[in-house]
């Protein structure tokens, strides 16, 4: 009994301890900082206390800071050190006997104010630790070390993967995972080496395989040519690029204080998520006329990425992935390379996230922040106009970019927000890693009478034809929360009334969308451009002040609309959505995207047809690749990238940086611009 009291006054000690650190603490972190290691502890012991003295197997799934109110938030950036901050809360998804559980906890009375079991379709994040374990379950099962052994291969050689599994309209579901398993014999790649035939189904709550399948044998890809070290490439060699590197002799140009960022006229807030990865959040740019910050963006993240392949078969239907809500882009995350990942004079930030336990996790160097001068012009203008004279103005344009790269399977993201001084925002996305392929007996091309779905990349190895869809939920407040969006048709005109030899012009039709049925836009049918406005506010001659958005190239779903994939992933039909913002409408694929059922997804929330003219709205943009494999992606892919801006159009006066010096020029010792 005296032990069990004295543990009781040490854990409530400990507790009270947690509670000063984080109450002190609170008082100068900003609102949308995410949470601390210390935090993460704090939301374990208050969970697991609120469990104490059961012998339920508890599971952490997300982990992360519970927004706080919009208005609260920017009203305490405005005056930081006289309005009382928002309250600080986590928002937690944990599985308590095979129920999903909603938790709020507020850090700041150390309590839970929130415990509610999730009844609706679908299951969240999948933790590291039970993908972890269900692969290594094949490896003791006897069917399938009969297979291997059938195979003439050993099993020491084979390593598994997981993959989801989805839903094709099953009345009922558990939390399956399916594992296809490789051999790494001569190489790890491993992709490239796939055991086809063999289906592998374990539940994940019971930890135990529910279903076995060995349909068929064809021969596994050969490892030659397969292996990406450096160190197993054998001559001829290509030739040796020049080592280039940039300098900054006055050292970094930006600050970074705890989350917040300031570089040029930026200044912006950078989070880290367990599902979205980076979040940019409360992003402002000075306006040197207006001798003030105005605001751009509330938040901007990933909300989901839709991977769906193009084979039907009994191995192959499933694989349509949501990488977001189903592994994680931050869970994902991977430490990124000094010198190769990120260039020399790159400043590197840590992240965290909470693991199945509930401790946090550690990603060392998840974020990477550095100036990119890559030879670009910001503008220039030579004028020869003027009679003796030539007039030439220039000035090189630097940027700030925040890069993550998110390892998710055989694929590796590469992640960009980048800020110019011009006002403009670009997104960028590179694909890069190795494809997800498919074992065959077909050695050449000429031998393929049927459909494979793919493209003969080497032999008995097809790279399986897929897409990938990227949905960025952009909370834009235009210099204010109150904005509208604008669709600007480029119409032909034709000339009707003889003041022209020109029989034709386009010019521009403009409609304010006042629902949200009026803002969805499939991209490449008409040329439009695609404005947030803020209809309050106008420029001194008289135009709405905005931010267009400048969409890459055109890519929509060419899956049928009652596909059971395209029904989960209905988001991705139109490019362009607008809906009013919204606490809870954060994941454009749902909040439970394991086996979910498509009921709660952008596409769901936005037949409400909310009024959206004049509201604190979020445009929702997806841009995508059909990704028809080469034998240049083999055996492992050259970056693959695509992305938008977000550009400033009547926000300023005039040209932003029209008033730019011109950069000074550095001259190093012992070199010189002549070649030898």
């Amino acid at each position: 009994m005296a032990s069990t009291v004295r543990k009781t006054f040490i854990f409530s000690l400990l507790s009270l301890l947690y509670l000063f650190s984080i109450v002190a603490s609170h008082q100068h972190r900003h609102p949308l900082d995410p949470l601390t290691p210390s935090e993460f502890n704090l939301v374990r012991t208050i969970i697991e206390n609120s469990y104490s003295g059961s012998n339920h197997s508890l599971t952490f799934h997300y982990v992360g800071l519970d927004d706080p109110d919009k208005q609260t938030t920017l009203s305490w950036v405005s005056n930081p050190n006289t309005t009382l901050a928002p309250p600080r809360r986590a928002f937690v998804i944990t599985r308590l006997d095979k129920d999903t559980h909603e938790i709020i906890v507020d850090l700041s009375t150390n309590s839970i104010i929130s415990d509610q079991i999730y009844h609706g379709h679908g299951y969240p994040l999948l933790t590291s630790n039970e993908q972890v374990a269900a692969l290594q379950l094949p490896m003791t099962y006897p069917p399938f070390v009969e297979s291997v052994k059938r195979r003439g291969l050993n099993l020491s050689d084979v390593v598994c993967s997981t993959s989801i599994v989805g839903w094709f309209g099953e009345a009922e579901t558990s939390r399956i995972l399916k594992i296809p398993c490789f051999y790494i014999d001569g190489t790890v790649n491993l992709y490239m080496r796939p055991l086809e035939g063999i289906t592998v189904v374990v539940d994940i709550d019971e930890m135990k395989i529910t279903g076995y399948y060995d349909r068929f044998r064809v021969p596994v890809p050969k490892a030659g040519g397969t292996d990406y070290r450096a160190s197993e490439q054998k001559p001829p060699f290509s030739p040796q690029l020049r080592t280039l590197a940039t300098m900054q002799p006055d050292g970094p140009g930006f600050e970074i204080d705890g989350h917040t960022i300031r570089w040029a006229d930026w200044a912006f807030h950078l989070g880290f998520d367990v599902r979205a990865g980076p979040i940019i959040s409360l992003a402002s740019i000075y306006d040197l006329e207006q001798q003030k910050f105005r605001q751009v963006m509330y938040r901007g993240h990933i909300s989901e990425l839709f991977v769906p392949y193009m084979d039907p078969t009994e191995e192959w239907y499933y694989k349509t992935y949501f990488d977001a809500g189903e592994f994680g882009f931050g869970q994902s995350a991977v430490s990124l390379e000094p010198f190769a990942d990120c260039p020399a004079h790159a400043v590197f930030m840590d992240g965290y996230f909470a693991g199945q336990d509930g401790k946090p996790i550690k990603i060392s160097n998840v974020f990477c922040i550095f100036e990119k001068y890559a030879g670009n012009v910001m503008w220039r203008h030579t004028e020869i106009g003027i009679p003796g004279k030539v007039i030439r103005e220039v000035r090189p344009d630097v940027s700030l970019v925040v890069r993550m790269v998110s390892t998710v399977g055989n694929y590796d993201y590469i992640l960009d927000w980048e800020f110019k001084p011009s006002g403009s925002i670009k997104v960028g996305v590179g694909l890069s890693g190795v494809l997800e392929v498919k074992g065959v007996s077909y050695t050449h091309t000429d031998q393929i009478k049927q459909d494979l779905y793919g493209t003969l990349l080497a032999e008995n190895t097809i790279g399986v034809y897929h897409d990938h869809f990227l949905t960025y939920h952009l909370d834009l407040d235009v210099d204010g929360v109150s904005n509208s969006f604008v669709k600007s048709n480029l119409e032909t005109k034709r000339v009707t009334d003889n003041i022209s030899p020109r029989k034709s012009y386009w010019t521009v039709v403009s409609k304010t969308a006042k629902t949200e049925a009026d803002a969805r836009i499939q991209l490449g049918l008409k040329p439009a451009e695609l404005v947030v406005v803020n209809p309050n506010k106008r420029t001194k001659v008289g135009n709405h002040i905005g931010y267009s958005l400048i969409p890459g190239s055109a890519t929509s779903p060419l899956l049928s609309d009652d596909d059971y994939p395209q029904i989960r992933g209905a988001f991705t039909k139109y490019n362009v959505w607008v809906t009013p913002y919204n606490k809870s409408e954060k994941w454009a694929g749902g909040l439970y995207m394991d086996r979910s059922r498509g009921d709660d997804t952008l596409a769901i929330w936005s037949l409400r047809n909310r009024a959206i003219e004049n509201k604190d709205i979020v445009l929702w943009y997806t841009m995508g690749f059909h990704h028809v494999p080469c034998q240049e992606d083999f055996p492992i892919m050259p970056t693959l990238t695509g992305g938008f801006e977000l550009r400033p159009t009547n926000f300023f006066e005039r040209n932003p940086v029209l008033k730019t010096k011109p950069h000074k020029n550095v001259y190093w010792p012992n070199c010189t611009t002549t070649r030898t």
